[in-house]
């Protein structure tokens, strides 16, 4: 046993001496394995950085970029659109992110409980599969279930004596539709994490509880939820730091009668800089605004995490 350990230090000593170029060399394969990844990270992450530069021309396709300094974030800070953007985007992102922390803890706490495991499967099987849908297919579903002349819904609410609401051109019933549509489409996915993490608990903590008279919920408010809750606290601040970047989903459900309640930071720019005006230039500048902002979420969150779980996440 002495020999092995002084064979095994052996080695890690060689092994700290060797040069970079030994090491390089001596994990080629991977290093080779690792070239997909940083090719697709620089074309796709790093070189369009190139085109922050925009954000402080006047660019147009009809014309070339004239240099007007920060104009563009002068002309950003005075829109009240963008402002309505800005506040729509941190209003549906972190109600749909308090919502989707409730729902798939609640979720993976039912199925938790469920004693047969086929039938335990097969609820985790039909809860999963929105989650594949895209969102143009399921913006395609709920146009119709909702649809003020056809949809099963105004049918259903104009036989119990309501009238009929066209639930996605009204300010009011736009919102609950989106955070419904979102539940529906993610509570499933969202559970995986919290039901593996619910296998990791150990079974001794609640035959001790059943022991000690405590019923099941007693042995989930005093058992489960704290050992989740760590989990819970890293899903949410990881989840924190991408409120932001809330597009597709807005995108294919939104319409012009309801950009009050529902125009998001990234509709904003893709309607200035792709519709309209083609104002690349303006577009550039709202991108960049809410990519600081993201970055400020991000080191928020990291300080967070390293307040609660002692480690920050990047």
């Amino acid at each position: 046993m002495a020999k092995t350990s002084t064979a095994s230090n052996f080695e890690n000593v060689k092994a700290s001496r060797r040069s970079l170029g030994e090491r390089i060399w001596r994990y080629r394969y991977f290093y080779l394995m690792l070239i997909p990844v940083i090719v697709i990270l620089f074309l796709f992450y790093y070189l369009p950085m190139y085109g922050i530069k925009y954000a402080f021309t006047e660019f147009t396709p009809f014309g070339p970029a004239v240099f007007n300094g920060v104009d563009n974030f002068t002309k950003l800070f005075h829109s009240q659109r963008f402002w309505d953007a800005f506040s729509n985007t941190l209003l549906l992102s972190i109600v749909n992110l308090v919502l989707s922390m409730v729902f798939s803890v609640g979720f993976a706490l039912l199925m938790n409980e469920f004693a047969n495991v086929t039938w335990k499967k097969v609820v985790q099987t039909v809860i999963y599969l929105p989650h594949f849908l895209s969102w143009v297919v399921v913006a395609g579903i709920f146009t119709i279930i909702l649809a003020e002349s056809t949809g099963v819904v105004n049918i259903a609410l104009e036989k119990m004596g309501f009238e009929r609401i066209n639930f996605l051109t009204n300010e009011s019933w736009w919102r609950p539709v989106w955070f419904f549509v979102n539940r529906w489409k993610e509570t499933g996915w969202g559970t995986i994490i919290f039901i593996a993490a619910l296998s990791g608990i150990s079974p001794d903590l609640y035959e001790a509880a059943d022991i000690d008279g405590a019923n099941r919920f007693q042995q989930t408010w005093y058992i489960t939820i704290p050992s989740l809750m760590n989990t819970i606290l890293t899903v949410f601040i990881l989840n924190l730091a991408k409120v932001m970047n809330v597009f597709e989903s807005v995108f294919v459900l939104y319409n012009e009668t309801v950009y009050s309640v529902s125009d998001v930071i990234q509709t904003y720019t893709y309607r200035v800089g792709m519709q309209g005006t083609f104002n690349y230039g303006y577009s550039t500048a709202v991108g960049l605004f809410k990519s600081v902002i993201s970055l400020i979420l991000v080191g928020c969150s990291n300080f967070l995490s390293g307040k609660i779980r002692g480690k920050g996440i990047v």
